[in-house]
C-alpha cells in the first residue's frame, strides 16, 4: 500500500510539472516552442494557418504578398534550387513565424489552409487578423516585422494600431500609398483593374482568392499614418531593379512609368524613420525573397541584431 501512494504521488508531481512547462508533455510544439503548424482560433469561429521555428527574441512575423501563402517565405522557385529561404535562414538566428491570409496560394496547387472570409478586404481588416492571431497563439512581442509587396503595406498598419508591438520592420519592395498619386489620373485605375484586383487567369476559379480594396486601403493608411506616423525602429527597405512582369493588357509604355513610379515610392518608404537603410537588390524582380534570399535574411538579421542592441534605427 505504501509503495502504491508513493507512486501515486509521484504521478501528481509529473502532472503538475507537465503543466507549468508549455509544450513540456512529450515534446509537443508551441507558436513559441519547437518546430510548429497548425490552425489557431482567432474568433468568429475561424481559423488562421500558422507556421513557426528556431528559438530566441525577437520573434520574426513574415508578412507575405497579395496572394501568396506563408510557404512563398521557404520554398524556391525551382525544386533543384538548394539555396538556403528566408523562412529557414532566419530560424537559424531567431523565432521566425508566417501564416497563411485567406484565399491565399501558392502556385501551382497549393490554396489557404485559413478559413475563407468574404472577399474584398482591406490592409486594416488584414492588420486586425495579424493582431488577434499573435494574441491568440499566444506569441509575445515586440516583433520584427517582414512584409512583402502588399505585406509591406500590411504591417504598417499594423504597427500604425499596435507601435509598441513593434520592435523593427524590413519591407521587401512594399507597395505603399505614395504609389497612387504618382500614377493618377490616367494609370492609377487601369493598374489598379488589371494588375492588382483581377485574378489571373489561372486563379479564376478559386472563388475564395484575396482581392484587396488598395484605393480604401490607402486611405486608411493615410489617415493612421497622420494620427500614429511610424516609431523611429530599425527599418530596412528592399527594392527590385529587374521589371515588373505586368499583364498583356497594359500597354507597353506603362511598364517604364510604374518602375519609375515604384523607385519614388521605395525613397518614400526609406525616408519614413530616420537612418533607415535602403538596399537595391540588383538581381532582383518583385519577389526578392525568391531570386536573393539571402539579402533578405541579411536584412532581417541587421534588424533583429539593431533591436537586441536597443538601437532605435538600423545602423
Amino acid at each position: 500500500m505504501r509503495l502504491l501512494s508513493l507512486k501515486r504521488r509521484l504521478l501528481v508531481v509529473s502532472l503538475a510539472l507537465l503543466l507549468l512547462v508549455p509544450g513540456a508533455a512529450a515534446g509537443k510544439a508551441t507558436p513559441s516552442h519547437g518546430t510548429f503548424a497548425g490552425r489557431i482560433a482567432i474568433g468568429g469561429g475561424r481559423e488562421l494557418y500558422l507556421k513557426c521555428r528556431g528559438t530566441g527574441s525577437p520573434t520574426v512575423l513574415l508578412e507575405a504578398g497579395l496572394r501568396n501563402t506563408a510557404d512563398v517565405w521557404s520554398t524556391p522557385a525551382d525544386a533543384s534550387d538548394k539555396r538556403t529561404m528566408v523562412y529557414q535562414g532566419v530560424s537559424r538566428f531567431t523565432r521566425v513565424c508566417a501564416y497563411d491570409r485567406p484565399g491565399t496560394t501558392l502556385p501551382p496547387n497549393e490554396f489557404s489552409r485559413s478559413t475563407p472570409v468574404r472577399q474584398p478586404r482591406t490592409t486594416t481588416d488584414t492588420a486586425c487578423d495579424l493582431h488577434r492571431l499573435l494574441v491568440a497563439a499566444r506569441l509575445k512581442g515586440p516583433f520584427v516585422l517582414v512584409g512583402h509587396s502588399t505585406g509591406g503595406l500590411i504591417i504598417r498598419r499594423f504597427a500604425a494600431a499596435h507601435p509598441r508591438d513593434v520592435a523593427g520592420m524590413v519591407e521587401v519592395d512594399a507597395i505603399a500609398e505614395g504609389i497612387m498619386p504618382l500614377l493618377e489620373p490616367d494609370w492609377w485605375p487601369q493598374y489598379n483593374a488589371q494588375a492588382l484586383v483581377a485574378p489571373p487567369p489561372s486563379l479564376a476559379s478559386y472563388k475564395d482568392l484575396e482581392t484587396i480594396d488598395f484605393t480604401a486601403s490607402f486611405a486608411q493608411m493615410r489617415q493612421a499614418e497622420r494620427v500614429s506616423p511610424l516609431r523611429h525602429i530599425p527599418l530596412v527597405v528592399l527594392s527590385h531593379t529587374q521589371p515588373f512582369a505586368l499583364p498583356d493588357t497594359l500597354p507597353p509604355e506603362f511598364g517604364p512609368i510604374l518602375e519609375q513610379a515604384w523607385s519614388t515610392m521605395q525613397d518614400q518608404l526609406a525616408n519614413l524613420v530616420p537612418g533607415a537603410q535602403h538596399v537595391i537588390a540588383r538581381r532582383s524582380g518583385h519577389y526578392i525573397q525568391i531570386d536573393q534570399p539571402g539579402l533578405v535574411r541579411a536584412a532581417v538579421k541587421r534588424v533583429v541584431k539593431d533591436v537586441r542592441a536597443g538601437r532605435r534605427t538600423a545602423v
